[in-house]
């Protein structure tokens, strides 16, 4: 079964949804983000906070992730990281960093970095809507579904 869930949590915004899929499960929920954001735990939820270093806390983060652990993030890099470690690994918007579409997110993310450095313009994240947070939730609980009942058998 899943170990936890843990949440590059300093732009994340779907921290709730999470807590409120993992809560009938009973797995803990560890939040991860910097001194510059305040955190609340709760029951069920662990904060980690670490120094407001750029990477402060993907170092964090990739040092404590394991195997059978979920991992929610919106960085390509740390999801790279997490997959190598056996980590299920999930979007903000809850689609699932797989071993084949990582490596074509990290070559894209590489590409507009080079336009960028360049002077060109590239487009971001489509804006996070209510119908976002409702498929993450929807997802979250769908896939913790399954988990538990792949470890009955």
């Amino acid at each position: 079964m899943v170990r936890q869930i843990v949440v590059d949590a300093d732009a994340c915004p779907v921290k709730a949804e999470i807590e409120q899929a993992a809560k009938p499960f009973g797995i803990q929920v560890v939040l991860v983000a910097s001194f510059d954001h305040k955190m609340k735990e709760n029951p069920g939820v662990k904060v980690v906070q670490v120094d407001r270093s750029d990477q402060s806390v993907d170092l964090y983060i990739a040092n404590h992730i394991r195997s059978r652990d979920i991992l929610v993030t919106q960085d390509f890099g740390l999801a790279a990281l997490g997959l190598a470690k056996g980590a299920i690994c999930l979007t903000n918007r809850g689609q699932e960093y797989t071993d084949s579409s990582i490596d074509y997110l990290l070559e894209r993310r590489h590409a507009s970095a080079k336009l960028r450095r360049s002077g060109k313009h590239t487009k971001g994240p489509k804006p996070f809507t209510e119908e976002d947070r409702k498929n993450f939730l929807h997802g979250l609980t769908k896939l913790l579904k399954y988990l538990q009942e792949i470890e009955k058998e």
